[in-house]
């Protein structure tokens, strides 16, 4: 049985999950530094813009550098060579257990690409115009692109999604770029709080709650507190964000960063701000540091901000119809959803406790074509890390638990073309051989013709959601029989680890020194008693 990918119903969610409504400007996007620029004023726009490249030829006309800038980084080109692992890393290449991957499905994952118009393999990366200003530096919370148009935004009244009767409205392009400003966490979150398909789905630690979030919430970015923007720690040069989670710093030695100074290092890390020994009341917490992660004391849990993070999805149960023949969609208590035709079971989760790993800032990554075990669970991507290299912390993650498909007869994982309104689609027709058939053509990779589904699982830092001081772990968190750290290798802590020999010994010692205390004070009383006859 096939159905419309244009449905109402899918259009609507798809719009929903991927890029989130905004209805107006919060105060994280309001809170900017005075500019020394009035765009109002430009001449360059008193005008009517007709497209998104349009806008970029004019701000080009006066940031002459800007564009070229943006296309030497991440955001541009979805891709990264890990200097490490020699790997070929990027959106562009990496495989997940959410969506799996853009691969076959660019007009709608580049919804969140800086551009317009990457809709297949065709796309310029060298054509200026095709860079998205507005996206980032918007401040009127009126810029929007909807899902499936590769980027591109509305510049003229539509009926969508296709069949529904819903009139979208034009985007004021002209309005918007007179009002442009320095990122804000909205703009920033347009995109990374959507990570996976929807708010909060991915990361654990970055949602929508952080647009302006109290001080319980996250102590930097509280928004009637210090305000951080995601630019105060993730400090842009020449367009290019540093702090990677394809290559992240697991361990600054360096200390605090000398404002003013030259420094290629990542600015982005707690001890760029804090130092390497930030506890001065209590200076036995430093030495704490030299193992643990900043983060794991101090964010205790993530998915705080009252918006649950997907712990688990199984893409084999996708494809159920409801009573009516249409795409099952069911949800609990609180109106999330929690089955989807398009996508299978999810498992969601809020205040959760984060799994610990020890982490050296080296990820490898599944990518297409590696071999994979059957039986086991496949590690989409695995962290590195021990207790005796010298370069690990212990790290907070959340650990990503999927089903997905793969190739049983080549032992890989496979690319599906799941978006789009193509016969191929697996949201369209709801068969997973001829949607792997299209992706992997895509994608240029051998198929079998068969498929089964495989458990994976996924890391990700929790880095997002710092709670005040007072918040922090206490000692006993860690410190006891089932502490939160039980079964992390290569730590001894008292409470916690346990060893018969070590115990036998210590109780046999302490044994020996009391009857020692008990003979020797015996011994005492009776030559006391004697000395007195």
């Amino acid at each position: 049985m096939q159905h419309s990918g244009w449905s109402s119903a899918f259009w609507l969610s798809g719009y929903l999950a991927m890029v989130g409504a905004v209805l107006g400007p919060t105060p994280a996007m309001a809170a900017s530094a005075a500019s020394t620029a009035d765009h109002t004023q430009f001449k360059e726009l008193q005008k009517t813009f007709d497209s998104g490249p349009e806008v970029t030829k004019a701000c080009l006309s006066c940031h002459t550098e800007a564009a070229k800038q943006v296309m030497k980084t991440k955001h541009w080109t979805w891709e990264f060579l890990n200097p490490a692992t020699k790997q070929k890393l990027g959106k562009k290449h990496v495989m997940n257990n959410f969506c799996i991957s853009v691969e076959s499905n660019l007009p709608f994952c580049t919804t969140c690409h800086v551009g317009y118009g990457w809709k297949d393999n065709s796309f310029d990366f060298t054509k200026q115009e095709n860079v998205d200003c507005l996206v980032c530096h918007d401040t009127t919370g009126n810029y929007r692109k909807q899902p499936g148009m590769a980027g591109n935004v509305v510049t003229k009244e539509m009926e969508f999604p296709p069949g529904s009767g819903t009139i979208v409205k034009p985007v004021d392009l002209q309005q918007v770029a007179k009002k442009v400003g320095k990122t804000s966490r909205d703009t920033c979150g347009g995109c990374h709080f959507n990570g996976g398909g929807g708010n909060g789905v991915k990361h654990g630690d970055m949602d929508n709650s952080l647009s302006a979030p109290d001080e319980a919430l996250d102590v930097h970015m509280d928004a009637t507190g210090q305000d951080f923007t995601c630019g105060t720690c993730h400090a842009t040069s020449s367009h290019d964000v540093p702090g990677s989670r394809f290559a992240p710093t697991a361990k600054d030695t360096k200390g605090a960063l000398m404002r003013g100074k030259h420094d290629s290092r990542n600015p982005a890390t707690c001890v760029a701000c804090h130092d390497n020994t930030p506890h001065k009341k209590v200076a036995r917490l430093n030495s704490h540091a030299q193992k643990l992660a900043c983060q794991t004391c101090h964010i205790p849990t993530f998915a705080r901000g009252g918006v649950p993070t997907k712990m688990s999805w199984d893409w084999s149960t996708g494809g159920k119809m409801g009573p009516d023949g249409k795409p099952l969609i069911k949800k609990d208590e609180n109106g999330h959803v929690i089955y989807d035709a398009k996508k299978g079971d999810f498992v969601l989760g809020e205040n959760v406790v984060p799994e610990y790993k020890w982490f050296n800032g080296t990820v490898n990554y599944t990518l297409l074509g590696d071999k994979i075990k059957a039986g086991g669970v496949v590690p989409v991507n695995s962290f590195q890390g021990s207790p005796s290299d010298g370069k690990s912390l212990i790290w907070p993650v959340k650990v990503m638990r999927g089903k997905q498909p793969y190739d049983p007869v080549n032992m890989t994982l496979v690319k599906p073309h799941t978006a789009g309104n193509d016969d191929t689609a697996y949201w369209k027709n709801f068969g997973w051989e001829k949607a792997i058939a299209a992706g992997m053509e895509s994608a240029g990779a051998p198929f079998s013709g068969k498929v089964d589904f495989i458990e994976t699982e996924m890391a990700w830092p929790i880095t997002h959601m710092v709670a005040p001081k007072d918040e922090a772990l206490a000692c006993v968190e860690c410190h006891k029989p089932d502490s939160r750290l039980k079964g992390v290798p290569g730590i001894y802590m008292p409470r916690h680890s346990a060893n018969d020999l070590l115990n036998t010994a210590g109780w046999g010692i302490a044994g020996l020194a009391l009857l020692g205390v008990i003979g020797h004070g015996g011994l005492r009383i009776y030559l006391a008693r004697k000395g007195k006859k």
